[in-house]
């Protein structure tokens, strides 16, 4: 990929990144599990506690791949291979992760994702401000699945073929 290219797709990432931290983020400070189980049974509280887990740890990643792309941007010499790294940990961490958390709270369900419906399906019916989180940053973390499909596969492909050339 041209370096102008890859200059654009990481500071796009970054931005795409920080509104999903800024929502994550929103989220996590003004809720807490006692306020999410709102004296329920035992298993809501197990799955909101898998939720939250989830949420945290996407943000971690998500702060991380945020901070990496940063120093993309802030080297006075663009480095494509960082770069490259950068952007395959975003799709490995973040988008993998978001899709597929853990805990499996939620999923992602593609039979909803051509009829303009909500593809995200979760495993209890959550309270609005855990549904409204999640559906804030689904747009975001398929817009960075979109952009980012290349490194799904394709630059550990690459990688593999270079080394092999270097060794050979």
């Amino acid at each position: 990929m041209p370096a102008d290219n890859l200059q654009k797709l990481c500071s796009d990432s970054r931005q795409k990144l920080k509104s999903a931290i800024s929502i994550m983020e929103a989220f996590l400070n003004e809720h807490a599990l006692p306020q999410l189980v709102q004296d329920e049974d035992e298993e809501t509280a197990h799955f909101y506690k898998g939720f939250l887990s989830d949420v945290r740890h996407l943000l971690v990643f998500s702060e991380v791949s945020y901070e990496k792309l940063g120093v993309v941007e802030r080297r006075p010499n663009f480095d494509a291979e960082f770069a490259e790294k950068a952007l395959y940990n975003l799709y490995h961490r973040c988008v993998n992760n978001f899709f597929y958390p853990k805990n499996e709270s939620y999923s992602e369900d593609g039979r909803y994702a051509y009829t303009g419906q909500d593809a995200i399906r979760f495993r209890k019916k959550p309270v609005r401000p855990a549904r409204d989180v999640i559906m804030s940053i689904t747009k975001i973390f398929e817009e960075l699945r979109d952009d980012l499909a290349y490194y799904e596969s394709d630059y550990l492909t690459e990688r593999r073929l270079q080394s092999e050339r270097n060794h050979a």
